[in-house]
């Protein structure tokens, strides 16, 4: 399993991060997603052979949200 955090500007209402969570926690081999609401964090738990951090930041972005920057572990 692969870690990934995205830093992202933080976030301004309880319903991003429901949408945030909700559409990133559906991709096929994603296994858990936290959006840390005050910090503009979002920490995913990914399965690299069914997805990549590169797809999740693009979802994310297609949402709305800018990223920043990444760390993938």
């Amino acid at each position: 399993m692969k870690k990934v955090v995205f830093n992202m500007e933080p976030f301004t209402c309880p319903s991003c991060v429901k949408k945030i969570e909700n559409t990133v926690g559906k991709v096929n081999g994603v296994s858990e997603v936290k959006v840390m609401f005050n910090s503009g964090r979002i920490r995913a738990e990914f399965d690299e052979s069914r997805t990549d951090a590169d797809t999740l930041e693009s979802m994310i972005v297609r949402l709305g949200y800018p990223v920043l920057s990444k760390k993938v572990s």
